[in-house]
């Protein structure tokens, strides 16, 4: 967009506004990331957050078989084990685990020198 003389003081100025409000976002977002508090969870924001009921939530609690942490009679997760532990879960496409299986082979039997 071409500006005449007389149109760059306001452009300027409503430019200045956009970057202040973008450099308020990103200060706020920092804040945010920084507090010690913000990646834990309630056993209701983590079943939001793993898109299971609570219920479910509190029976693989019961079985061990997810991280969490108790203090008293309440539970809190932290949002990056709960990451950590859906990527665990992760399934091997056909081609990683061709993969693993030629570098496994080549490990156990190196080719003659």
């Amino acid at each position: 967009m071409n500006y005449t003389f007389e149109q760059l003081p306001e452009a300027i100025s409503t430019l200045h506004e956009k970057v202040d409000s973008i450099k308020d976002l990103l200060v706020e977002n920092q804040l945010a990331s920084q507090s010690p508090h913000s990646d834990l969870l309630t056993i209701t924001q983590a079943a939001e957050f793993l898109k299971l009921s609570v219920p479910t939530l509190y029976t693989k609690v019961s079985r061990g078989e997810i991280p969490v942490n108790k203090r008293g009679k309440r539970l809190y997760f932290s949002t990056g084990e709960l990451s950590a532990w859906i990527k665990a879960g992760k399934k091997k496409t056909v081609e990683e685990t061709q993969s693993d299986l030629k570098h496994k082979c080549t490990e156990e039997n190196p080719p003659p020198e």
